[in-house]
């Protein structure tokens, strides 16, 4: 996990970083159950006073709405395909992953914000979390069941603003309908996964069930808005999200970091100190934590939480992108070379990393490797005006 209070990393930001969770990436895997746990009282840790009720917040059955016209288009293509099913044996549960067509894009795949099913439906693309709500609601309205996992995968890393987001995992099966005692050899669940290039296959997952999922998008709705600027709204959110899974760290987790961003210095480290009490290894509290413990020079016990985090430094690939970042701009190219390597052995899919291993190349003299290294960013890059800027600087270094 990210060590915010590494002097390095602070230098390139210029500002305090903290951790939130979100889920944006989805993958699958083989089979644990989650363990139901009790629901908390978390009364004494909501400070209503301080916000403003915010408007407009979705319900939870309003995340797997479906737009009218979705349920139509949705039940007029299975009747056209009935004779089908019926002549060829397919299972409702294929016909849906069929009329999904994830594997060809039949909806795309989208690392950005959080939709609703609704929005997910009309724009034809989200990231994963929406997509798996989506293929969820569908299912619903033909009674195909579902099964959600959290996957247990390497974190994917990724940054707005003053926030690094740690991307969460999660994908869904459908499963087979129970045809009582009529045998059909196509009995297997179907996996959906979303994510482009990275089905990955021998992580331990979680099965976790459709109230999880719902605080799984409250909190990433409500990390988004914080990543924006309106607390109000995050904190109706987070509160949505503790009311279906009081015992949800990652959304514990946001509502502290919202409390520090609002000047709650004393609310936010008795949530911290309350989620390490349910998890004493909670990565994401503990960095947050230490974060606050340093800014209030409070030395000692900075002190006890950094020795578990600094392990966990090392394997946060941003730690070395900003050891990069700073040789670079202190010109010392070889060890920011050695560094842009590291950051791209723990993270090869950042495009900013190659992007700055391009330049290093470049100012060293070493053209062949920075043209390469830069055609590497553009292919990794979804985001127009880093395309537009990749290839502008590709071109320059044609030219040159």
């Amino acid at each position: 996990m990210l060590n915010a209070l590494s002097p390095c990393v602070e230098c390139v930001m210029n500002r305090t970083i903290l951790l939130l969770v979100i889920m944006l990436t989805s993958l699958f895997c083989g089979c644990a159950s989650q363990a139901p746990e009790p629901a908390q009282d978390l009364h004494a840790y909501f400070h209503d006073q301080h916000f403003s009720p915010a408007n407009g917040l979705p319900s939870a059955d309003e995340l797997f709405d479906l737009p009218d016209e979705a349920v139509v288009s949705l039940k007029r293509e299975l009747m056209r395909s009935k004779s089908f099913l019926q002549q060829n044996n397919v299972m409702m549960h294929e016909w849906l992953a069929n009329y999904i067509n994830a594997a060809d894009g039949g909806f795309r795949y989208a690392d950005n914000v959080t939709r609703l099913a609704s929005d997910t439906f009309n724009d034809r693309e989200g990231n994963c979390l929406s997509l798996v709500v989506l293929t969820a609601a569908l299912a619903e309205e033909i009674g195909v069941k579902v099964e959600f996992q959290e996957i247990g995968i390497p974190p994917v890393w990724d940054r707005q603003g003053g926030f690094y987001l740690v991307n969460g995992h999660i994908n869904l099966k459908l499963l087979p309908q129970d045809n009582g005692n009529v045998f059909n050899i196509s009995t297997r669940s179907i996996q959906i996964d979303f994510l482009p290039e990275r089905a990955m296959q021998g992580y331990k997952k979680q099965r976790v069930n459709k109230s999880t999922v719902i605080s799984m998008f409250y909190n990433n709705i409500a990390a988004e808005a914080l990543v924006d600027g309106d607390y109000d709204r995050a904190y109706g959110l987070l509160k949505l999200a503790l009311a279906e899974q009081s015992h949800f760290l990652p959304a514990l987790n946001t509502l502290a970091v919202l409390y520090r961003y609002k000047g709650l210095s004393s609310q936010a480290e008795a949530l911290y100190q309350y989620t390490l009490r349910v998890n004493p290894e909670d990565m994401n509290a503990l960095n947050n934590y230490a974060i606050m413990l340093s800014a209030q020079d409070r030395l000692d016990e900075w002190a006890d939480v950094h020795k578990v985090l600094e392990l966990a430094r090392i394997r946060n690939p941003y730690y070395y992108y900003g050891m990069a970042q700073q040789a670079y701009f202190d010109k010392d190219y070889q060890d920011a070379l050695l560094w842009y390597k590291r950051a791209i052995a723990k993270a090869d899919y950042r495009h900013e990393f190659y992007f700055g291993l391009s330049r290093t190349y470049w100012v060293t003299g070493d053209e062949m490797r920075a043209q390469q290294s830069l055609k590497k960013a553009l292919s990794l890059t979804t985001d127009g005006q880093h395309k537009r800027r990749y290839q502008s600087k590709l071109h320059a270094m044609s030219s040159h």
